[in-house]
Order: C-alpha cells, then sequence, then structure tokens
C-alpha cells in the first residue's frame, strides 16, 4: 500500500498532466516525487533479479536451490526460447545441463553420498563419453588431488548399478585395464586423477576415504 500523501501526489500529477497545457498547475515537487519513486521501484526490482536469479520462474525451488544463495548463470539457451539462463551454485563447474562439485575433503562411499545428497544433489552419474572426457579434464585441474567417488556400486559382486537407479552398460564404462577386479570387497568406484587414458575408473572398498564429485541439474531460468 502506497503512503496517503504518495498516493495523493502520483493522483495529483496525473490529473495535472492529463489537464489542458494552458490549464495546468503543475508543482515540481510533485513530478519528482514520481519521478524518484518511479525510479526507486526499477532499481528495487533490478536488484532482486540480479540478487536472486530465480525471480521470474514460478516453478517450485529445487533441493538445491533452497541450499545455495548465490549462483553463476550463463546465458546458452538458444534466443526466442522461454528461459535463457542455466545456473549453478557459485564454486560448482557446469557442463551442457548439470552442474558439478569436487570436494576439497575426503569421506568414505556412504558419507560422500549422503553429503552430496545433503547439498540438493547425489554421487555423479555418468552418462556419455562426452561427459566423462569434461571429467577427466577437471579433476586434473589445481589443486591437484587423487581418487574421486562416483556414483557407481555394487550390491553384489559384479552387479554394478548407479545411485539414481540408470541402468549400468558396460560397453559404456571407463574401467582401467583390469578392473573392476571385485578384489577384497572392492565395491564403489573412483575416477583416477593419475590415470592418463580416458579408462580411468577403478573400484575400491567403500570405507576408504576419497574425494567426491557431486552433480545435480542445473537450474534453468
Amino acid at each position: 500500500m502506497l503512503p496517503p500523501t504518495l498516493g495523493s501526489d502520483m493522483l495529483t500529477l496525473a490529473l495535472c498532466f492529463s489537464a489542458p497545457a494552458e490549464e495546468r498547475s503543475c508543482s515540481w515537487l510533485n513530478i519528482w516525487v514520481f519521478l524518484i519513486f518511479a525510479l526507486a521501484i526499477k532499481a528495487a526490482f533490478v536488484i532482486i533479479c540480479l540478487v536472486v536469479p530465480f525471480c521470474h520462474s514460478t516453478d517450485q525451488p529445487t533441493a538445491l536451490q533452497q541450499q545455495f544463495s548465490e549462483w553463476n548463470c550463463n546465458s546458452t539457451v538458444p534466443q526466442g526460447t522461454a528461459r535463457g539462463w542455466m545456473c549453478c551454485p557459485k564454486g560448482w563447474k557446469r557442463f551442457q545441463r548439470s552442474c558439478y562439485f569436487l570436494s576439497s575433503d575426503t569421506m568414505n562411499w556412504a558419507e560422500s553420498e549422503q553429503n552430496c545428497t545433503g547439498m540438493g544433489s547425489q554421487l555423479v552419474v555418468i552418462n556419455s563419453k562426452e561427459e566423462q572426457v569434461f571429467l577427466s579434464m577437471l579433476i586434473k585441474q589445481p589443486p591437484r588431488r587423487e581418487n574421486f567417488y562416483i556414483g557407481l556400486f555394487a550390491e553384489k559382486v559384479g552387479k554394478w548399478q548407479w545411485v539414481d537407479k540408470t541402468p549400468y552398460n558396460v560397453t559404456a564404462a571407463f574401467w582401467r585395464h583390469g578392473e573392476p577386479s571385485d578384489y577384497l570387497d572392492e565395491n564403489c568406484t573412483v575416477m583416477h586423477v593419475l590415470e592418463k587414458s580416458l579408462n580411468n575408473w577403478n573400484d575400491v572398498r567403500s570405507d576408504f576415504m576419497h574425494h567426491r564429485i557431486c552433480e545435480a541439474a542445473a537450474v534453468t531460468v
């Protein structure tokens, strides 16, 4: 609701401009009040849209949106579409329509999955060679770390599955030579940073401490 005096000033100004030029008796004070008010409304709208990149989205906020307040957005959607920005939390890396977080600390596999879930994401599920190439390059960037847990595990020996129930395709897997070895209950998977080839997956025990890659869908606004 507008303050009574401001509402009265705006009404007076509107009546003034609607009157014939020879009958106008507009106060410059009224004009300045109107202009300042209009600029304040515009500035507030711009600030809100810069701070909250989802200001014009009517969708319910995702779990990822609820966890983070700072975002990086890129205009990558073709012009003419209803939504033209793809956003990831600050510090995450975007590839196609996903955001990725590389941890600086280490956890076992169960803790890693829980940590990703707590951020509104999951341990990464690799669906294509392009995604494998991107991640293989990303994990080699400074600061240098060692192995990274991904979202591939086996509840039974040789029965590999992804955390999101995506069917496991052995022809689209990127195991190192001789892996998976299924040695001593090695039922989880890491990406080896030091492996030079694209095939850098290695099965490991779930109680080993490693870094992790979390993945979430990029937010489109």
